[in-house]
Order: structure tokens, then sequence, then C-alpha cells
């Protein structure tokens, strides 16, 4: 394991996350249909500043529960919409009730109702439900104009169908983090929305850094036939994951510091809902920008024309140099082969067969054996006679 995460770290790993994108958008499938199950059966919880109503907010000691709390405003004639959050710990802590729309007596009424009860000084704010919807269609305009631009940026700046694949990342982030709120029951308030949208930037820019990484890996594929554009793009995730990895989780480290240090332990509930869509909408950001988006850009750029005969090329030429590489092995396996059939024409254990000595001569009918021949048994080795010519020495005369 420490081997992987020093790998990871390093950018030496060659996992094929492109070819195994399948798996990836199985994942996202599945996580995204329970969220939409969450949104039909349980719904979300709004805030009074989205759908209007009554918040009212006092300093309360440590033996009063929200529970209590509850009891009492009910008790006034007003209906919780949420149970109550408690702010704060110690000397500052308060607890926060919100209600439907109330009339004025109605406020008065549950206001004096906690004042008698806690002996606290209790202020009121109240949200009308046409200004909740106005902040509504605000938040959902702002989303919209922001996607387009995002579509722009990408499509002029890389291609259209990076574009593509990036908005559906983005929607993706979206419904996920909408999906877990919906699943915890958190409340819905604009700290939430400015939470999606800061995590949809975040989003963004990991993946205009995969997608710039990509482009750089497949400038001038087309003109070869080394790899095809899949391979191009898995070896950019590759060598984007360990910088992806690093800038989320400096990132997620301090929001998980807020939602389980902030919200969870020091009951700072007022932040809980900005940090959890932050927690979820940065992790789902990384994982949507190498597991997702890339992979859909693949897809789509592997139906062009162009592409899939560079994908033909490709294989082709690994077809032959498979091929080559054969022969190649052959060649040398029938050297060897020949080599063992000479040693067995050899003989019994290893010995050659010696080559008759040629003669310098060969022997007559008549028993006599012509000049250069091997001379006889005990015969006088004769002397070798020197030719006579005009650049040699004259021969000596024999004595009597």
């Amino acid at each position: 394991m420490a081997g992987l995460i020093g790998r990871l770290y390093r950018g030496e790993t060659t996992y094929d996350f492109i070819g195994s994108r399948r798996r990836w958008y199985l994942a996202s499938a599945i996580l995204l249909l329970v969220c939409v199950v969450s949104f039909a059966v349980r719904g979300f919880n709004f805030g009074i500043e989205f759908q209007g109503g009554t918040q009212f907010q006092f300093t309360a000691p440590a033996n009063v529960s929200p529970e209590e709390v509850t009891r009492v405003v009910e008790d006034a004639g007003a209906r919780t919409g949420a149970a109550p959050q408690v702010v704060g710990s110690g000397g500052t802590r308060q607890i926060v009730v919100k209600t439907g729309e109330l009339s004025v007596p109605e406020q008065d009424k549950v206001k004096r109702a906690l004042a008698d009860r806690y002996d606290k000084a209790v202020s009121v704010s109240a949200v009308s439900s046409s200004w909740g919807g106005d902040i509504t269609r605000k938040a959902l305009r702002a989303l919209g104009i922001f996607l387009v631009a995002v579509c722009v940026f990408i499509g002029v700046r890389f291609e259209p169908k990076m574009a593509i694949a990036a908005i559906i990342a983005l929607l993706h982030d979206l419904l996920l983090s909408a999906g877990v709120y919906s699943l915890v029951g958190f409340e819905v308030t604009p700290s939430t929305v400015v939470g999606l949208l800061t995590i949809l930037g975040f989003s963004l820019y990991d993946t205009v850094v995969v997608f710039d990484k990509v482009a750089e890996n497949s400038r001038g594929i087309l003109g070869g036939s080394r790899m095809t554009y899949s391979e191009a793009a898995n070896l950019a995730v590759n060598q984007t994951l360990a910088r992806s990895i690093n800038t989320s989780l400096i990132a997620l480290l301090p929001v998980a510091g807020l939602l389980f240090v902030g919200a969870g332990v020091l009951g700072v509930g007022t932040i809980k809902d900005l940090a959890l869509v932050l927690f979820v909408g940065l992790a789902a950001g990384a994982y949507s920008s190498l597991f997702l988006a890339t992979p859909i850009v693949c897809d789509l750029k592997e139906r062009e024309p162009q592409y899939a005969a560079l994908r033909k090329r490709v294989a082709a030429k690994r077809v032959a140099a498979v091929g080559r590489a054969a022969t190649s092995a052959r060649v040398p396996a029938a050297a060897a082969s020949t080599t063992v059939t000479d040693a067995d024409a050899e003989g019994p254990a290893g010995a050659t067969a010696e080559p008759e000595p040629a003669t310098a001569g060969a022997a007559t009918g008549d028993g006599r054996r012509t000049a250069g021949s091997s001379p006889r048994p005990g015969a006088r080795p004769k002397r070798p006679q020197q030719r006579r010519g005009g650049g040699g020495r004259p021969s000596a005369k024999r004595r009597r």
C-alpha cells in the first residue's frame, strides 16, 4: 500500500484509466440513481431564505435541549419546520428555531413564550415566501450563466467536445452534492449555493488542468501511428494524477476541519451547511475530472473518422511489429537447429571425422610415383634443385 501511494505521489502509475471507463460510468450511474431516488423520496430541507418563514434565536445554557425548545414553540401555536440548531458552546451557546410564516401577533406570542421560559432576550427575523422565491430564481439564473460561461471558455480554449465533457462532469458534481444534502437532511441555505458555485469552480480548474495535458499529448498525433487518442489521454491522466490528488487533499483538509471539528465537535451549526457542500463537492470534482470528463472526451473523439483511422493504423502497425518479432525469433532458432545437426554428424562422443592427409602426388600404374609423391621408406631424401635463371645464382659443379 505504501508503495502504491508513493508511486501515485511521484506520478509513476501506469493504470489504464481510459480502458476501465465503463466501470467508472457504472459507479457514477449508481451514485446518481441513489441521489435521484432521494430527491423523490426525501426531498430537500429548504431554509427560510428560500421558502419563507420566521427565525427565533436566543442564548441558552447547556441544560436546555432543542427538543424542549420545540415543545415551547409548538405550545405557543407555531409549527417548526426542522429541529432547532445549536450554535456555539459554553457561554455563547445559542439555539436557533425556524418556523413557517407567522403574522406579527403570532411572532410576538412565540417570542414572549421563549423569553418567559428561559428569561433570555429573543431576536426575531422574518422572510416572506415571495422574497425566498426571488432568491431561488436568482440562484438558478447565476448557475445557468456560470455553466454557459464555462462551456464557451472551454470550447474556445480547447474544443467543443471538451466543453461538452466538462459540462457533464459539472452536472455530475452538482447532482451528487445535492443528493448528499438530500440524504443527510441538512438545511439548504444561501451558504449552500455559495458552496456549490465554489466547488464548480474547483472542479472546472481540475478539469482544465487534465484537458491541457490531453491536448499537449495529442498534438500532431494524427500524423503518425504511434498511439491512439485514448492512449494519449490515458497518459495525461496518469501524468496529472499526483497533482490532482495533492491539490484535492490540500483543499479537503481545511474543509474537513470545518465540517467535523467546527460543526461536529465545537457545535458551530451555522457553518455545517457550507462545510458539507464543499467537502462533497471537492471530492466529487476531483473524481469527475479524472474518471468522467476525460473518458467522455475519448468516447466523443474516437467517433471522428480521422481518429478511428488512426486507431486502425496503430493496431496494424503493432500487429506488423509482432510479426517481425516472431520472424526474428525463428531465425536464431533455425540457426541453432542447424548447429545441433552438424554436431550430430561428428560421430559418437563428439569425435570429429579427421580428413585423410592429402598426398602431394599419385602413384602410376607401374608402381612409380609421380613427382611430388611421398618418398619410399629408407630412401635418401632428395635435395631441392634450383632453377637457373637470369636473376638466380649458377648451380655449383660437382667435384670429381
